[in-house]
This record gives C-alpha cells, sequence and structure tokens, in this order.
C-alpha cells in the first residue's frame, strides 16, 4: 500500500490494518515506522472518539492535519498504537 498526497509519497507499507466503522469509509491504519514523518508538521488538534480514545494529528504545508493516530487507543481496538491513518490522501 502506498500513500501519496501532490505527488509526493508519504507512507509505504505492506501491513496496514484495516479499521471499518458504521457510516465510516474503510480506514487503513499504517505502522508509524512505514510512514514519512520526516515530512510531517505535528498539529495542535486534539480530537476524541468514543470508541478509540483521543486523537492526535500532523499536516502537510498544504494540507492541515492530514494524519491522525490515537497514541493511547482504547482496548478494543488497542491494535491501532503506534499506527497512523490519512485523510484525503491517494491510498493504492
Amino acid at each position: 500500500m502506498r500513500v501519496v498526497h501532490g505527488g509526493q509519497v508519504l507512507a509505504e507499507t505492506d501491513r496496514p490494518l484495516v479499521l471499518r466503522e458504521t457510516g465510516c469509509p474503510v480506514r487503513y491504519y499504517i505502522p508509524a515506522e512505514d510512514v514519512r514523518l520526516d515530512l510531517l508538521t505535528p498539529s495542535e488538534t486534539r480530537t476524541h472518539c468514543p470508541f478509540k480514545g483521543t486523537a492526535t494529528y500532523w499536516s502537510l504545508p498544504d494540507a492541515p492535519d492530514l494524519v491522525w493516530a490515537y497514541p493511547d487507543p482504547k482496548p478494543g481496538v488497542a491494535e491501532i498504537k503506534d499506527h497512523l491513518c490519512f485523510y484525503e490522501a491517494d491510498v493504492s
């Protein structure tokens, strides 16, 4: 799996976690070590999901809060710890 934004590869992995939630598109959580974190800037944005916990975000200059993760996910989704997910990027 490859994640591209603006022609730039942001992540490549052969081990994504697939998360399906009612009413949401399928989300692919990618291990942090397979993401180009050097291209991303931490954001101050935080959101809370009653099922997953509190999410933190990263941005690109032209894409605020493009990437998120749950650093301390709830027990039911513990496997997404140390994985990141992408909004509006080409996933193939």
